[in-house]
C-alpha cells in the first residue's frame, strides 16, 4: 500500500535486528512480557522482550519450527525430530514423540496450541518438493495423533473467535483451508478452501487473527503483512515490511495492541541483503484493532 510520493501508508518498524536466517513462529507469552520465536535454520529458539530489546537465545542443535509456552521455565518443541520438552534452566531437551521417525527428510514447521493447550503442528519436506507433509496434534496427556496428510508446507494455524473453524494454510499450495472446529475433541471437518494465493504477491505463510476476527497472513517473497475478512474471503489492509520474507506474525504487549512480525534472509543473494539490510529481524506494528491472545501447552 503505497501513498502517491511513494512512502507507504503502513509500514512494520524494525524491533530487532537479529539477522536471524529463518525467523518464525511468534508468541506471545503475556505472563512475562516476552516474545518467543525461532530460528528455524539457525537451530534456536528465542525470546525477546520488547521493552528492553534484549535478546536470550537458546541454541537445540537442530531445526526448530516452533515453540511454545508449557509454565514459566519449559517449553515444548517441533523439530526436526518431532515434539520435545526443553527445560530453559537446565537446557535440557527431551522428546515426547516423533511420529515421522520413518520419514528422516521431513522436519516439523509451524505450529500453536489452542485454548484447550493441545499443540497443533506440521510438518513439510524439507526440500521442499513432494506434498508428504502431515498435520498433527499433541494432546496435554502427551498423545499425538495425524489429524489429515497429502501437506506441502504446514504452515500458519487460527481459530476463529467462537472457535467453530480453524484455518489453516499450505504454502506450497497456495491456500488458506477452513475446517470446522469441534472445541471439545479437537477434531476437523468439512475443509473447504477459503483464500487462493495465487493472485496474491509471494505465498502465504506464518497467521494470526484480531479481535474483530479477521485473519493476518505473512507473505513469504510477497514484502507484506495482509489482513482478510474470512467472511468474504476477501483482502480488506496490508502492512509493508522491508523484507521480501515476511514469516509469520502474532499480536503481543500489554493490550495485545502491537502486530509482531518475523522475517527470513535464507536464500538472499550479497546484492538482496545490501537492499534489505534487515532481513531476518523482527519487526512491529500497531494497527487501530487489538489481537488475540496467544495460548500455552497444558492450560
Amino acid at each position: 500500500m503505497k501513498t502517491q510520493s511513494g512512502s507507504h501508508t503502513h509500514e512494520a518498524e524494525l524491533l530487532l535486528d537479529t539477522k536471524a536466517i529463518l525467523a518464525e513462529g511468534p508468541q506471545w507469552n503475556a505472563e512475562q512480557g516476552m516474545l518467543y520465536w525461532v530460528d528455524i535454520r539457525g537451530e534456536k529458539f528465542c525470546r525477546v522482550d520488547p521493552s528492553t530489546g534484549v535478546n536470550e537465545e537458546f541454541s537445540i542443535g537442530k531445526k526448530v519450527g516452533a515453540v511454545v509456552c508449557a509454565g514459566n521455565d519449559h517449553v515444548v518443541l517441533a523439530t526436526s525430530d518431532g515434539f520435545e520438552t526443553y527445560d530453559l534452566k537446565s537446557k535440557q531437551l527431551t522428546t515426547i514423540v516423533d511420529p515421522e521417525s520413518d520419514l528422516p527428510e521431513n522436519r516439523f514447521n509451524d505450529g500453536k496450541c489452542d485454548s484447550a493447550g493441545r499443540f497443533w503442528a506440521g510438518t513439510m519436506e524439507d526440500v521442499e518438493v513432494e506434498c508428504r507433509g502431515s498435520l498433527y496434534v499433541l494432546e496435554t496427556d502427551y498423545s499425538c495423533r495425524r489429524v489429515f496428510g497429502n501437506v506441502g508446507v504446514s504452515n500458519g494455524i487460527a481459530w476463529s473467535l467462537d472457535e467453530k473453524e480453524m484455518y489453516y494454510i499450505d504454502s506450497m499450495k497456495q491456500t488458506v483451508t477452513a475446517f470446522e472446529f469441534d472445541a471439545v475433541k479437537g477434531e476437523l471437518s468439512s475443509p473447504r478452501l477459503l483464500i487462493d494465493f495465487q493472485t496474491e504477491p509471494g505465498f502465504p505463510d506464518g497467521m494470526t487473527i484480531d479481535a474483530e476476527g479477521m485473519l493476518w497472513i505473512a507473505h513469504w517473497d510477497g514484502w507484506q503483512v495482509s489482513r482478510w475478512d474470512p467472511r468474504t474471503s476477501k483482502k480488506i489492509d496490508s502492512v509493508y515490511v522491508p523484507v521480501a520474507k515476511a514469516s509469520s506474525c502474532a499480536f503481543g504487549g500489554e493490550k495485545l495492541e502491537t502486530l509482531f512480525i518475523t522475517t527470513a534472509r535464507v536464500g538472499l543473494a550479497d546484492d538482496q541483503l545490501h537492499t534489505q539490510p534487515h532481513a531476518g529481524g523482527i519487526f512491529t506494528f500497531k494497527p487501530s484493532v487489538g489481537g488475540t491472545q496467544t495460548y500455552s501447552f497444558g492450560k
